[in-house]
């Protein structure tokens, strides 16, 4: 089994060093193959010529560089997707996750699990700014998305490699991975982790990641709800519309045998939403039909990949 290790970076040229030495340090005692991917995520300073130096000099560690600053989901993804283990660990790049967590992230994938989550159980963050907005999110998200996550921001996290790399990510879509994977059926656990204060450079996190974390929360909660439950959500926009088409037709009743534009428009529109209810009815039946034929074949899969095992 190989462990990938990845790690987004953003002016991190004082972190990444000792970064680097601590995470060899700590898979070094697991006798395991594995290697670490740093992505520089349009850093301005000297964090790509520092990585690529350590790079040169450490045939497990390589480094990917983005031309601009897309952000900390974009990385991941570029991460994920040139990893080549089958156990892919995530975590900052500004020395507060521990990497001697690492070890017990594995243990636990170990139990049975395909993520393992960590949460900061001594956050060593600004209470207003950062810890007070953290337990509103948590706690928010948890609610809509139904998949309670203690830390859902701890980017300390470990994957099965064929399960993260089927997942489409985007904008802060990263800590938003368990609930989209929970309707699949994955095996979540959650293990508390340690976290330091930040020792060099100052914090790329603000307020306002408040803001796209709660639209992306929404999102989230869309397609979760819609993937589990596509005819109830085409069916309830589609009886929306037949009562539209009614009213429109009711309306239109005193002057339909008149002449003029007036007793064209409300037919017409009661027929338009009524080929539009339709219209999305059938939609509805027909993801539904989708949504179940794919649900039999995983399950046929997975009692296939039982008897094989």
């Amino acid at each position: 089994m190989k462990i990938s290790v990845i790690i987004p970076l953003y002016n991190e040229e004082e972190s990444i060093e000792p970064m680097y030495r601590a995470v060899t340090d700590a898979l070094a005692e697991l006798s395991m193959p594995y290697e670490i991917l740093f992505v520089d995520d349009g850093s301005r300073d000297a964090t790509f010529a520092t990585a690529r130096e350590l790079a040169g000099q450490d045939p497990r560690m390589r480094v990917i560089k983005f031309r601009k600053n897309y952000g900390q989901t974009p990385a991941m993804v570029a991460g994920i997707d040139n990893a080549s283990g089958d156990i892919l660990v995530t975590m900052d790049g500004d020395l507060q996750n521990d990497p001697r967590d690492i070890p017990m992230f594995l243990d636990k994938m170990q139990e049975g699990y395909d993520i393992v989550v960590g949460w900061r159980r001594r956050r060593q963050d600004k209470l207003i700014t950062r810890k007070i907005p953290s337990k509103i999110a948590n706690w928010l998200i948890g609610k809509v998305t139904g998949v309670p996550i203690r830390d859902n921001g701890c980017s300390l996290k470990a994957y099965r490699a064929s399960i993260i790399k089927s997942v489409p990510l985007y904008s802060e879509m990263h800590r938003f991975i368990p609930a989209m994977l929970s309707i699949t059926g994955v095996k979540i656990a959650e293990i508390p982790v340690q976290h330091h204060a930040r020792q060099f450079g100052v914090s790329k996190y603000g307020l306002s990641r408040t803001f796209k974390v709660l639209s992306d929360l929404f999102g989230i909660k869309t397609i979760v709800s819609f993937a589990a439950r596509p005819l109830l959500w085409f069916g309830g926009i589609g009886m929306t519309s037949l009562v539209i088409s009614f009213l429109c037709l009711l309306f239109a009743l005193p002057g339909i045998w008149s002449t003029g534009p007036a007793s064209v428009v409300l037919p017409g529109l009661s027929l338009l939403f009524a080929v539009l209810a339709f219209f999305l009815l059938f939609a509805g039946v027909l993801c539904e039909l989708v949504y179940k034929t794919g649900n039999l074949k995983l399950e046929a899969l997975s009692k296939l990949t039982a008897v094989i095992e």
